[in-house]
């Protein structure tokens, strides 16, 4: 139970701050509204796969180095804001809309949702800030390597993540088919580039840091 109990207290940890509103929740609404499931689903393994890289990132003490080192934090941060607002453009324009004829042929889409998945949660600082700041505090030096410890605790966190993150697909992804229409998947692609300019406002704010 020793060993169980700071293993819990982190899983609580980790269910608080994803079940807490952000980034990658708004995303992956707006986008299954948008596109449906199957889509939401691919970036969710693009998500997951992002988290997970930065885990290992902290297993070996480079999360750290990202932390402490304004350019290399800030050159995620800006990247991580201008490629959502490059997100927001292709939405708005256009180029990413599939005919409602088309839809069928599902692989163009899955594809480009799990990349875009990863690249936006390698190019947040946050996700590395967490893996400095918060994962550390449930690694305790007698329960043996630190580099298993913060594995495991960094694949209970991406377990966490994902299964909300399905949920949400879940939910959004079912009420699709309700505006699939050709008179409406022009306001919801807009609406969701909306949804991109915001979530790139606030992670420019919340990232920002006082020196």
């Amino acid at each position: 139970m020793n060993n169980l109990s700071p293993l819990l207290a982190f899983a609580v940890t980790a269910l608080v701050i994803e079940i807490t509103p952000g980034p990658n929740m708004t995303y992956l609404a707006a986008l299954s509204l948008s596109s449906g499931m199957r889509t939401g689903f691919a970036a969710v393994a693009g998500i997951a796969l992002g988290l997970m890289t930065y885990g290992i990132i902290a297993a070996f003490g480079l999360a750290a180095a990202i932390d402490h080192s304004p350019l290399l934090y800030g050159l995620l941060r800006w990247g991580g804001v201008a490629f959502l607002l490059w997100l927001a453009w292709e939405a708005w324009s256009g180029k990413e809309d599939i005919a409602p004829d088309q839809a069928g042929d599902g692989d163009a889409r899955p594809w480009p949702a799990f990349r875009r998945g990863l690249i936006t949660n390698l190019l947040n600082p946050k996700a590395a800030v967490f893996y400095v700041a918060v994962l550390p505090e449930f690694v305790r030096a007698e329960a043996g390597s630190v580099v298993r410890q913060t594995l495991m605790l960094s694949v209970v966190y991406v377990a966490i993540a994902t299964l909300i993150h399905v949920t949400i697909v879940a939910l959004a992804g079912s009420l699709q088919s309700t505006i699939d229409v050709a008179n409406n998947r022009k306001a919801v692609r807009r609406l969701f580039a909306l949804a991109l300019v915001a979530i790139a406002l606030w992670f420019a704010f919340t990232t920002g840091r006082s020196h």
